[in-house]
């Protein structure tokens, strides 16, 4: 084992101001140096786990882990990553290591190419963190509330996708259920663009009784995005039958609404497993069901794709309220539903690549 200087490593007066970051960076030029541990057999981690930590690969991703100092274990970085980022590193507390490696003792030491040059290994928040309470209590009372509910989705994609969907639709949060993915897991980080580190997001227990809190106390309508005979299409839904424009079941919360006005009540949407679709439980507590209409021979959507367009018809209603636009939406001819698609997910390891 050893540490030293290596040629393709910047000067210290070009990694950084002297007294940022230069004296904190240690090289390492072998793989089986015990100090990276952390980093080892990526691919086989993700499978039995990290303990109390989670991997975060690419520069992006690792940069979104970067704006929470105090969530990160350790970085390694090739050197040019580590001059470009050299911001963002010295703002990290001094016990965080700092670790830099050609890219080909990265590449030995994951397990595969990192063709990325960036890993970091991020502290997992503990249960306690992850309840309703701790992790969106701060939402209570918010006026126009929008919470994306999942239950049973295990395909890590498709979690990626829902969080990176959650950020791109101004959703405020997501609650997962406990027979969700881990949406920590290293390529549910990756399809989500870092975005799980940047939308709050808790873990629902006991469910399905959740969703009774959800309408009580952070004032949502709870809308289940499933084809059942009451379902409306989803330019409909919270028009009728309780949802998001108020109705018996659900409360006003103690926010207030724009310029003093009664808050607007929120929305929670909740979409199913890829393989079963929305529990018989789930159901029985949803105010509304809503689904997508489709033309043609399509028989579903990827929950992915289909999160995407109920947040986004609920982002269309929001500019369409602030605007004051006296013009009304334009209505779709209405065609046959389609189901959010159940695709038992493939036996063996739950990515299809690295």
């Amino acid at each position: 084992m050893r540490t030293m200087a290596c040629p393709q490593v910047p000067s210290p007066s070009r990694i950084a101001d002297p007294g940022a970051l230069s004296d904190r960076v240690t090289i390492i030029v072998e793989a089986d140096d015990a100090r990276l541990d952390g980093f080892r057999d990526v691919r086989d981690r993700d499978l039995r786990g990290r303990d109390r930590h989670f991997m975060a690969e690419s520069e992006l991703v690792v940069t979104r882990l970067l704006d929470t100092p105090d969530a990160v274990a350790a970085v390694l970085m090739t050197p040019p990553h580590l001059e470009r980022l050299v911001d963002r590193l010295a703002a990290l507390p001094d016990h965080v290591p700092i670790y830099g490696a050609p890219l080909d003792v990265m590449t030995h030491l994951a397990g595969f190419h990192i063709h990325r040059g960036v890993l970091a290994l991020g502290h997992r928040p503990g249960p306690h963190a992850l309840t309703l309470d701790a992790a969106l209590g701060h939402l209570r009372g918010r006026s126009g509330l929008r919470l994306l509910v999942a239950e049973g989705v295990t395909n890590v994609d498709n979690m990626g996708a829902l969080f990176r969907n959650a950020a791109a639709f101004g959703a405020d949060g997501i609650v997962l259920d406990p027979d969700c993915c881990d949406p920590l897991y290293r390529k549910a980080l990756r399809v989500s663009v870092g975005h799980t580190l940047s939308v709050p997001w808790a873990i629902a227990d006991p469910w399905p009784a959740a969703l009774d809190r959800l309408r009580a106390e952070w004032g949502c309508a709870i809308i289940g995005a499933e084809v059942t005979p009451e379902a409306v299409p989803l330019w409909e839904a919270g028009a009728r039958g309780g949802g998001a424009t108020g109705g018996p079941r659900v409360p006003a919360g103690p926010g207030s609404g724009r310029n003093g006005t009664a808050p607007r009540p929120g929305v929670a949407f909740v979409f199913g497993s890829e393989a079963h679709g929305l529990s018989a439980e789930a159901m029985a507590r949803c105010d509304q069901t809503a689904c997508i209409p489709m033309s043609g021979n399509v028989p579903s959507l990827n929950v992915a794709v289909a999160s995407a367009l109920f947040l986004a018809e609920w982002a269309r209603r929001e500019h369409h309220a602030r605007s004051h636009d006296p013009t009304p939406p334009v209505v779709v001819d209405r065609a046959p539903a389609a189901p959010v698609e159940h695709r038992p997910a493939p036996a063996g390891a739950p990515e299809s690549s690295s």
